[in-house]
């Protein structure tokens, strides 16, 4: 079988929300399978997001290109129709009409979630800020990006969530903006179907953002350390691993066949065969399966 080291050369993607974390391995991925890669967020060089980050949107950029993609970086709030508008006018115009994968992962949220109160005790104007940010960011987006796939009738659509079964996730708005994207991504499917365009969601298992190293003290060269804080985290998995996923998934020419489906990268390295960046394969199913379940009971079956 011939190996084709870069599938997805000559191929546009956009990762929405690709500043850092799982957005930004995803759109390295990419561009090393040869993808041009629109790098979006609101972190651009000299300007950082209320998050008050160091990455940037170039920074991920230039990590594209030096993989092997074309990676471009466009400062962009996804609240923002007239900035989205303008992003996809410009890829639209650049790139000749093509866009071949939309990956929308917008976060943000993290700051805005409260785990410690129920809905009735929780600031509301917090609350659906975060669903803004989360869930609005994601349908402004495809609706101003999708017209350039169904005119090629073509092309993946990637809703970045956090798990794909129907299990709550501990805090009621989190739970909600979670839930809510991998609905996105079945409706999203069920509209695109006739022009041939895909639309899955992907949860990575846990996953070792920049923010999650900082909190244990960590750097991706010493990662392992923090499991000594919390055994879990022997378990975790880098943003390169959701970036390879996405990458399989683009490069599939049955990528129908799963169109409409909650996806997670526990399943999808048995079948595509890829690894994370240091050659493991983190399985975070298997890992709650053997050591949570019988504490937080069953992760339950994919939606």
């Amino acid at each position: 079988m011939t190996v084709v080291a870069r599938p997805l050369t000559g191929k546009v993607a956009l990762v929405a929300g690709g500043t850092r974390g799982g957005g930004r391995g995803i759109a390295v991925q990419l561009g090393a399978a040869g993808a041009t890669v629109y790098v979006t967020g609101r972190s651009g060089a000299g300007e950082r997001s209320e998050l008050d980050r160091p990455e940037t949107v170039e920074e991920t950029a230039r990590q594209v290109t030096a993989a092997g993609g074309t990676g471009i970086a466009v400062r962009t709030d996804h609240s923002s129709p007239g900035q989205v508008r303008a992003l996809v006018e410009r890829i639209a115009a650049e790139q000749d009409g093509r866009l071949d994968v939309l990956v929308n992962s917008v976060w943000g949220g993290d700051p805005l979630t409260d785990w410690e109160h129920p809905l009735w005790e929780q600031d509301l104007d917090t609350g659906l800020r975060l669903l803004r940010q989360a869930v609005e960011t994601h349908i402004v987006t495809s609706r101003y990006a999708l017209p350039l796939m169904v005119a090629r009738r073509g092309g993946l659509v990637v809703e970045v969530t956090d798990g794909n079964t129907a299990r709550y996730r501990g805090s009621f708005f989190y739970d909600l903006a979670k839930s809510s994207v991998i609905r996105l991504a079945v409706a999203q499917a069920a509209e695109l179907r006739p022009y041939g365009v895909a639309a899955v969601a992907l949860t990575p298992g846990f996953l070792r953002s920049e923010a999650m190293l900082d909190h244990f003290g960590v750097t991706e060269d010493t990662w392992r350390e923090g499991a000594a804080q919390d055994p879990d985290f022997a378990h975790s998995e880098s943003p390169a691993y959701l970036g390879r996923a996405v990458a399989a998934l683009a490069a599939d020419p049955d990528v129908m066949a799963r169109t409409g489906r909650a996806l997670a990268t526990w399943d999808l390295y048995k079948e595509y065969g890829f690894t994370d960046a240091d050659g493991s394969r983190p399985d975070f199913a298997a890992h709650w399966a053997r050591n949570l379940q019988e504490r937080y009971g069953p992760l339950g079956e994919p939606l």
